[in-house]
């Protein structure tokens, strides 16, 4: 069993970070754009004026800084060669996140919006599956530049978590569908040309099958932006939506009529497992910061780090990191070598425990940092209120550990490796 990452990924994270001197560090430091990294971020990022939306020179600071990363080769890491990608795999991009929020805020990678320089862009993974042929020919070129995608209208006001007792229907009328409901934290919906639409189209509540996936217009009329959610850490981004007789034609299906739940748990697995090592690095960067700082800060005469009130708490923090680590590399690599669906349970593990462990470890960084800690000066305020977020919205702790369970005790089963008999089987 061999733990050394592949020569060629170490190699790459080299290139990344001469790539981020050179390039990325001088836009974040040019016309004050550093602004939205300081102690001013939530301000200078927030336009208070437009409902708390992100402000239009914030999202074109970001939209530059994936045009550089685009055009030296870096931002399609994870796509396909024949789409300019590396045919980067699962635990690349777990490596990559990792090392690049490891670094702290920044251009490079800003976790608030899911921006950095190697693109996350789960909307072209799940085109490139489940898109029909005229859907693939219209959406896949600007999707994998990062200059087209749509939101997620998968959450609805009254289930939060529980998609499959859906409220929000569509309706067959003869080559069209008529959609009527309501979403909720529709989060990008404000810079999206489409909205994938999750809606009953038969069963009955309760009943994974019969939820149909739909791209849809957001100028679609009866299609209603109601208002963006203010939350613990501004901007907001995040939209309750309603449908009054949206009418949308058959071929706004996505993937398969009847099954939706398919595309959303390949967008779950995905995207929680690349989530979970950002968090991670996240960690592991307050951690560190802590770290230096209590063998600098010697009051009483005496460094910080002298003490163990101050080591002990640190060096739990260190020590489920690195058990964590192990799991996501682990998890990651099973997802490419038997498929993204292999490893469900140990995606929920990964991913509630790596952003309970960032919240516990901003939490922390603050304390060993005192009243520095504290102020807006440092980053761990805003490290724990973003990561906080994901606590819920990537499926709450409660749902995740439920899903574990599921497979636990036998309630759900693994898709297994070909060969392999099936866990509850």
């Amino acid at each position: 069993m061999d733990f050394e990452l592949p020569a060629e990924l170490a190699s790459y994270l080299t290139e990344l970070d001469e790539f981020i001197d050179r390039q990325i560090k001088p836009l974040e430091q040019r016309d004050d754009n550093v602004r939205f990294f300081d102690h001013r971020r939530e301000d200078s990022r927030t336009d208070w004026e437009r409902g708390g939306l992100p402000n239009r020179q914030w999202e074109a600071l970001l939209r530059e800084a994936v045009e550089l990363a685009d055009a030296a080769g870096h931002y399609r890491y994870a796509f396909p060669a024949e789409y300019g990608g590396r045919n980067g795999t699962n635990l690349g991009m777990a490596v990559i996140r990792e090392h690049l929020a490891a670094k702290g805020l920044g251009l490079h990678c800003d976790l608030q919006n899911e921006h950095m320089i190697v693109g996350n862009n789960v909307g072209l993974l799940l085109m490139l599956n489940y898109g029909s042929a005229p859907q693939r020919a219209e959406w896949v070129k600007g999707l994998a530049a990062g200059k087209k995608g749509f939101a997620f209208g998968i959450t609805e006001p009254d289930h939060g978590s529980d998609v499959t007792f859906m409220e929000t229907v569509a309706v067959r009328d003869a080559d069209e569908f008529v959609i009527n409901g309501a979403k909720t934290f529709n989060t990008g919906v404000h810079a999206a040309s489409h909205d994938l639409i999750f809606a009953r189209t038969g069963g009955s509540a309760g009943d994974a099958d019969g939820i149909t996936a739909f791209l849809v217009p957001v100028s679609s009329p009866g299609f209603v932006i109601e208002e963006y959610l203010w939350t613990f850490n501004m901007p907001t981004d995040h939209a309750r939506i309603s449908l009054h007789d949206v009418r949308v034609p058959a071929s706004a299906i996505f993937g398969a009529e009847g099954r939706g739940l398919a595309v959303v748990q390949h967008f779950f697995n995905e995207n929680r497992i690349r989530q979970a090592a950002s968090s991670l690095g996240a960690a592991q960067y307050c951690i560190n910061e802590s770290v230096a700082y209590a063998k600098e800060r010697a009051p009483f005469g005496k460094p910080l780090a002298t003490n163990q009130a101050i080591q002990f708490p640190l060096v739990e923090l260190q020590t489920q990191g690195e058990m964590l680590r192990a799991l996501i590399h682990k998890t990651a690599w099973q997802m490419d070598t038997y498929g993204p669906f292999s490893a469900s349970d140990k995606v929920s593990m990964c991913n509630y425990w790596a952003n309970r462990l960032c919240c516990e470890a901003a939490d922390r960084a603050m304390q060993v940092h005192g009243g520095l800690g504290y102020s807006r000066h440092r980053p761990f305020e805003h490290i724990y209120r973003h990561h906080r977020r994901y606590r819920i919205t990537e499926g709450t702790e409660e749902i995740q550990m439920r899903r574990v369970a599921g497979y636990l005790f036998g309630y759900m089963r693994q898709r297994a490796p070909k060969g392999v008999a099936e866990e509850g089987s």
